[in-house]
């Protein structure tokens, strides 16, 4: 099975897709041929790259466990299954922070504020974790390429930062959501001149494009960890800001898509050549039933438990789509875009 990985960004819910590659990393006839990943599909990325290049899979799955409990998650032997039956669930959790008066204080200062007021003291939190990464291996030859997408403040577009490029700075820049951190400035991929870059979600969550060349193979495995879609009507300002922060960020990968499906419709109906376009068969790995019942709150607070149910559902999710989908790998799209877009 060899294919890439698109790895959507989405703050501490990225702890879903160390789930996710914990268990594809399982897979002994497995072969992860490129990553695509934006702000905590980055993060994951390069911790898996940096391992793989250390020692293999086994080695990927020990630097993602590190990765995470730099960000507050407890290691399996910490808490004991008995003592996380008394604790509240993930969306639970999400609700009650959501509600607490520290938190609505800090998102009301959100509004007055900037990061920048913060003048000479401020400091990125995530860059204690990202220096530690080792960068010789993540730019290494062997094991996945890799492909980190940021947005360019300037122009607005989408940068992709891969091979020696990808930095401590181009990690940060990728996972900079602007009302948190100061913008992060370093060398443009495009031009080489220093720039300053936000969040990659804005533009591309992930990106698809980087991942069509013609030495990978077709095949993209999405991890989603924004829902694609709630069933309920948003009505209180808490869950007008989940929906809307969840539209922003799913915007970029729904364009994609899109245009992944107009030429898959194209190629059948014999007016486009499979040698003119590449047609990338498209799967996904999710838990949305999970994932509606969390908030931004979640996504910007750590809560060490959460981060384990979601580590957990992910490596549930990633069970499911190989004991469903494992045949289909090179074969055929296991993902109806169709039905998504109409």
């Amino acid at each position: 099975m060899r294919i890439n990985l698109g790895l959507q960004g989405g703050g501490a819910h990225g702890a879903f897709t160390w789930g996710v590659l914990d268990r594809l990393l399982q897979e002994p006839d497995l072969d992860i041929a490129s990553i695509s990943g934006t702000s905590a599909g980055a993060l994951n990325a390069a911790a898996l790259k940096s391992g793989w290049a250390m020692g293999g899979a086994e080695a990927a799955r020990e630097n993602l466990d590190w990765l995470w409990e730099q960000m507050g998650a407890l290691r399996d032997d910490r808490l004991p299954h008995w003592m996380r039956a008394w604790l509240p669930d993930a969306g639970q959790t999400g609700h009650m922070l959501s509600m607490s008066p520290p938190y609505l204080m800090a998102d009301a200062l959100s509004g007055l504020t900037t990061p920048y007021a913060m003048g000479p003291v401020y400091e990125n939190p995530l860059r204690r974790v990202v220096d530690r990464f080792h960068y010789d291996r993540i730019c290494a030859d062997q094991g996945p390429v890799l492909f980190v997408g940021a947005t360019c403040v300037r122009d607005g577009k989408i940068r992709i930062f891969q091979d020696e490029q990808i930095t401590s700075d181009a990690l940060l820049a990728s996972a900079c959501l602007p009302t948190l951190f100061q913008s992060v400035e370093c060398p443009d991929p495009k031009t080489g001149k220093q720039e300053a870059f936000w969040d990659g979600g804005y533009t591309g969550n992930p990106a698809l494009f980087p991942m069509f060349r013609d030495d990978l193979p077709a095949d993209i495995v999405l991890v989603n960890i924004n829902p694609l879609e709630r069933k309920s009507q948003p009505v209180t300002p808490h869950e007008i800001q989940n929906r809307i922060n969840e539209i922003s960020f799913n915007s970029s990968l729904l364009r994609e898509l899109r245009a992944i499906t107009f030429v898959q419709g194209l190629i059948e109906q014999g007016r486009l050549s499979d040698d003119a376009m590449r047609s990338p068969r498209i799967h996904m790995i999710a838990d949305d039933a999970l994932m509606t019942r969390l908030s931004v709150a979640t996504k910007l607070v750590p809560i060490p438990h959460v981060l384990q149910e979601l580590k957990d559902a992910g490596r549930d999710a990633a069970e499911t789509f190989l004991n469903n989908h494992r045949a289909d790998i090179g074969i055929r799209q296991t993902s109806d875009l169709r039905t998504m877009f109409g």
